[in-house]
């Protein structure tokens, strides 16, 4: 649009110099170029004309037919609408365009031959006129340039023709499809009707003839009804008369019902009262054989040899923090105390244990057996086994108002002793050593970094014993707990990120019991081994650097070792690996055959502990499977004089102080005249 108002003032300012020159006068110009430029464009402009008039005709025969298409080419239609009137509009402006043109060629051509004539003129005339006839033929040339950017625009009009035929001949084709696939859809719409209409014909012929048949049915039905209502009738005053009377039998039925139901009632009762009298009498005896059953089992264990596993729950305690991780994960079994449950990564795990005790019950019973068996003359080994923190110490030593498991076994030794002191004479000495970075230290020894080393007895009896460890000689519980706070101060403990007074070795309280009957002349030597194992720990929760780190990793050395021994006793191995561990080589005599030893695993109850936890349990289930086989008594026979001799003989050889070394036992009395070796079964 700027360009045609450009165009139209340099029109108008032609004409105004034309209107100048019309003035002057004009003559033929036959031979000119431009006059043919314009006939050829002319002729141009109406083939254009033609054309455009063609393709609107076109345009809009294909609009009504567009408009008489059907309602499912809705969509195609407005397409097609928006196309067309696009084309339309640029056909308008086209022609406009073209109109414009076209007037602006025919005022060119009308006013061309004055010009001509007046350049003619201007050359023949005069000079003053030929510079007039320069500007013209400026004009000209510039409208020229016109007709060329007009042609321009002739060309890309007809391009812009071309495309909307095309565009005209793809909405054809379109609308042949579209056609076509209506055609198709209406023929198949009229099959599917057709089949239809057969098929609902052929329905309606079934159900007529069906329903022919049952109406025949019912009227043969209905008479052979209306012949039994004849011979009814006779039968329906009887049954009338017969109701009759049965309503005069229900009238009293009430109190017959209420008389039947007390009577039922009573006898329910008492079959009731029968039932759970008998229930709780199979109850009771129930339970009376399930603990004789575990009694029995627990003799064929202890006669077995198997090792005794008992385990202790610790409580909840302010150490263990708040939140999820310190809530209570162990149950027990409120019919079995020999079933424990831990709930470990949202699983329940149940383990079967000798027993299991909570954190007020008492262990005394189980321990009562055993020092029983020490003054007899048996070997017995009482460990606590867990992870650090589960409360072993506690357990082993407990404190002055609930004393462990220690203090608990000395006092029943030392009452027993006294009931027996008018037919026995008991000798009872103590040592006290710990085993530390698989270190065998006395902790009663003047030097307690000395180190120790443990020897077989030369006596050829397989038993073992550590030179140089400190003994010494006690007559109660007080003078055994002078010696025990002694080696205590001696023992190692250590801060960690579980237990701020971790124990950082293995300490062994060795209670040996030398008795002599004054009747016979029996000779027996007990050996009680109180054994507080130190914990086992994870690096990454206990925090143990340098020294701490050192220790912690011999200490689940020496663990692992005891698990290795365990594993071998278990599968029945020719080679128990004893000398793996300065612990386990200590222990031969408590885990080989001539000995009853006592477990008390010790497991803490929360959350964050249950791995550590399950492994405990898991572990005790393995000793328990083990089977060392049954207890040997140590024991001499011989006359009273003989007796005396053997047993003071030791005293003579060393002076008898406050403490002593511990040496191997004398090997002479074995050969010695009148006395026999022997060593006897436990009864049954």
């Amino acid at each position: 649009m700027v360009e045609n108002e450009r165009l139209r003032q340099e029109m108008r300012r032609c004409e105004a110099e034309l209107q100048e020159l019309r003035t002057k006068p004009a003559g033929p110009c036959p031979g000119c170029e431009h006059s043919q430029e314009s006939a050829q464009l002319r002729d141009k402009l109406s083939q254009l004309q033609l054309e455009m008039a063609e393709s609107k005709g076109m345009l809009s025969e294909l609009n009504l037919e567009v408009q008489q298409k059907t309602d499912r080419l809705a969509e195609v239609e407005l397409r097609l609408k928006d196309c067309l009137a696009e084309k339309a509009q640029e056909e308008e402006r086209l022609s406009r365009r073209l109109r414009d043109s076209h007037e602006t060629i025919a005022s060119l051509r009308a006013q061309s031959p004055p010009v001509k004539y007046v350049i003619k003129t201007v050359e023949v005339e005069s000079s003053k006129t030929k510079q007039a006839l320069s500007e013209s033929q400026a004009r000209n040339q510039h409208l020229q340039e016109q007709v060329a950017m007009q042609r321009q625009v002739l060309k890309e009009m007809e391009q812009q023709l071309q495309s909307s035929h095309q565009l005209t001949a793809r909405l054809r084709a379109q609308i042949a499809m579209y056609e076509s696939e209506l055609e198709r859809a209406h023929g198949q719409m009229l099959e599917e009707m057709q089949s239809l209409e057969e098929d609902k014909n052929r329905a309606i012929e079934e159900a007529f003839a069906r329903a022919q048949v049952e109406m025949k049915a019912v009227h043969e039905n209905l008479a052979g009804v209306r012949t039994n209502l004849l011979t009814l009738q006779p039968a329906l005053r009887t049954l009338t008369n017969d109701y009759n009377g049965l309503k005069r039998q229900v009238r009293g039925f009430p109190l017959l019902l209420q008389e039947a139901l007390r009577s039922v009632k009573a006898e329910i009762g008492q079959a009731i009262e029968e039932v759970n009298s008998n229930n709780q009498e199979l109850l009771r005896k129930y339970r009376r054989e399930l603990q004789l059953r575990k009694k029995c089992h627990n003799e064929l264990v202890r006669l077995k040899g198997n090792i005794r596993v008992i385990a202790r729950v610790r409580p909840v305690t302010k150490e263990d923090g708040e939140g999820p991780e310190a809530t209570n994960a162990v149950t027990f079994d409120a019919d079995d105390d020999s079933i424990i449950h831990l709930l470990h990564k949202g699983k329940p795990v149940s383990f079967e244990l000798d027993k299991v005790f909570s954190p007020q019950a008492s262990q005394q019973d189980e321990v009562q057996a055993l020092v029983t068996s020490c003054i007899d003359g048996f070997n017995v080994c009482i460990f606590a086994y867990g992870q650090t923190g589960a409360g072993k110490t506690y357990t082993m030593e407990g404190t002055a108002e609930n004393p462990g498991i220690n203090q608990r076994a000395l006092q029943l030794l030392f009452s027993e002793v006294q009931e027996k002191a008018s037919d026995w004479e008991y000798t009872i000495t103590v040592s006290a050593a710990e085993i530390y970075n698989e270190v065998l230290r006395d902790l009663l020894g003047k030097e307690p970094q000395e180190k120790l080393e443990i020897r077989l007895c030369p006596d050829g009896s397989g038993q073992l014993y550590v030179p140089g460890l400190t003994e010494f000689q006690v007559q109660s519980v007080d003078d055994i707990n002078k010696v025990f706070e002694f080696g205590h101060t001696n023992r190692t403990t250590e801060f960690t990120n579980l237990n701020e007074h971790s124990s950082r070795s293995h300490a062994l309280l060795i209670v040996t019991v030398r008795g002599v009957d004054c009747s016979t002349g029996l000779r027996t030597t007990g050996k009680l081994n109180l054994v507080d194992l130190a914990g086992s720990e994870r690096v990454g929760k206990s925090g143990a650097e340098g020294s701490r780190l050192r220790e912690a990793q011999h200490i689940n050395k020496s663990l692992s070792a005891l698990g290795d021994v365990i594993a071998a006793l278990r599968s029945r191995q020719g080679h128990v690996p004893f000398r793996n561990s300065k612990l386990t080589y200590l222990l031969q005599d408590s885990l080989s055959g001539d000995s009853k030893t006592l477990m008390v695993v010790q497991v803490s109850p929360v959350e964050k502990n249950t791995s550590e936890t399950l492994y405990s349990l898991k572990f005790a289930e393995r000793v328990r499977s083990v089977e060392l086989g049954p207890g040997l008594r140590r024991a001499e026979l011989g006359s009273w004089s003989s007796q005396e001799h053997l047993e003071w003989e030791p005293a003579c050889q060393t002076p008898q102080p406050s403490a002593r070394a511990h040496s191997a036992p004398s090997s002479g009395t074995s050969s010695r005249p009148g006395s026999i070796r022997r060593k006897l079964q436990p009864s049954a």
